[in-house]
């Protein structure tokens, strides 16, 4: 990326591409519910859920960049750096929070998955989609570092 990037479509970019994880997340999971074995189905439950969060998050996400852009000062040389520097905050609190996700799927595969292959899936289901989150956010995060 060129350290020109505008920020403001940095974040609808990022917004974009959380609704489309969510969409495809949200749909593999109704389909797991509806045709897998339990654990499966646990797995299922988790993407469908946590698929339908993601894709609300990137919608707003991408409906307040819309918003920004669309005020006249919002490209000025002090607004991108607000607004860098506010995204990266946003991404690095997340990406922390990606790891307490993945250790609690985890922790519930251990505990309550061990005995119940439900529980197990679904636990398997919080490592997969902590772990897409910890690398979509860190990803991002590393970019719009690299843009300073």
């Amino acid at each position: 990326m060129s350290t020109r990037t505008d920020h403001v479509q940095f974040q609808m970019m990022v917004g974009k591409r959380l609704m489309q994880w969510g969409g495809l997340s949200a749909g593999l999971g109704a389909v797991l519910m509806t045709w897998g074995s339990p654990g499966w189905r646990g797995v299922g439950s988790q993407f469908a859920g946590w698929g339908i969060i993601d894709a609300l998050i990137g919608w707003f996400g991408l409906r307040s960049g819309r918003k920004k852009a669309s005020q006249p000062d919002a490209h000025t040389p002090e607004a991108q750096r607000k607004a860098r520097a506010n995204l990266r905050r946003v991404l690095a609190v997340n990406t922390g929070l990606d790891v307490l996700y993945i250790a609690g799927g985890v922790w519930l595969s251990k505990t309550k998955g061990k005995e119940d292959r439900f529980w197990r899936g679904a636990g398997l289901g919080i490592v997969i989609q902590g772990g897409f989150l910890f690398v979509f956010d860190l990803i991002h995060a590393l970019l719009l570092r690299d843009t300073a």
